[in-house]
């Protein structure tokens, strides 16, 4: 029997019930796999992506056609788990038309159930015009790593009066704009729990605490595999990195002693055949 995809209503009755939501990244086929089979609510196809995937320093550089390409990808490979795509940076900054059309691409060829981009009350224009046009929005506030370098760099966001009560004030303004659902980052439990209590919709951290309605965590990071760094608030439950260099070791070792590959692996003749093949090689 296959996995039930969650809807935007179920999100809103795990809230109401107090069931927490579990959420990771997933940029590829295999991994989004492994995730629904693992039974795995959401997957954001983030644009994180550009760190995880492709070595950039941050996620600035990452296009809208890179997001889409691991979308498509994603979904194919989770068709039954509710999947959330990243506008990335300039796909929705420049005018509220500009982001209706982009956050309409991630339906149209993902086929995605929901978008998700970062801001506050500076981006409430554009949830509003998304959000009017039918899609699904969650917002994202806290660290928001598109806008680091105003931020000072990648730092936790809320942890004096004045900056929380201004995280508060974004959080209110995403409800307010239309927003079906709202991300903190980097944010202290006391500050995120004051916001999951003041709003309807559903509220989900990575490093903001346990009192929200859902935690997320990149796959990269949770796995082991991303290695430039790791998030104060990630839990590693495996090592990928180091599991798969002890297996690239392993097959150099075996290649070059002669050990790999052995008869087994090989692809033989068909009956008949290799004497024939003896045969003719006699003759050359």
């Amino acid at each position: 029997m296959s996995k039930k995809k969650l809807m935007i209503h179920d999100l809103y009755r795990m809230k109401r019930e107090n069931q927490r939501i579990t959420w990771l990244t997933a940029y590829d086929f295999p991994t989004a796999q492994f995730a629904e089979a693992a039974g795995l609510d959401m997957i954001l196809v983030g644009d994180s992506l550009g760190m995880c995937v492709y070595g950039y320093s941050g996620t600035v550089p990452v296009t809208m056609e890179q997001c889409l390409v691991h979308c498509e990808a994603v979904r194919r490979g989770a068709p039954n788990t509710f999947v959330m795509g990243d506008m990335p940076f300039m796909s929705y900054q420049v005018s509220d038309e500009e982001a209706v059309v982009n956050a309409g691409r991630f339906l149209k060829a993902a086929n995605v159930d929901a978008i998700k981009l970062e801001g506050g009350k500076r981006v409430v224009s554009r949830i509003r015009a998304i959000a009017d046009a039918g899609i699904i929005v969650c917002g994202h506030i806290g660290l928001t790593p598109q806008s680091s370098g105003q931020l000072g760099g990648h730092k936790a966001q809320g942890r004096t009066l004045k900056s929380a009560q201004a995280l508060i004030e974004d959080a209110m303004a995403v409800e307010e704009a239309g927003a079906h659902l709202l991300l903190l980052e980097a944010v202290p439990p006391e500050v995120s729990g004051f916001i999951r209590r003041k709003l309807s919709i559903p509220v989900y951290g990575i490093g903001a605490g346990p009192d929200v309605d859902g935690q997320l965590l990149i796959i990269s990071d949770m796995i082991g595999q991303f290695q430039a760094f790791t998030p104060k608030f990630v839990k590693k439950y495996a090592n990928v990195a180091e599991v798969v260099t002890t297996a690239i070791k392993k097959y150099i070792d075996e290649v070059h002693s002669g050990a790999f590959p052995q008869d087994e692996h090989c692809y033989h003749m068909l009956e008949g055949e290799a004497e024939k093949f003896k045969d003719y090689v006699e003759r050359d």
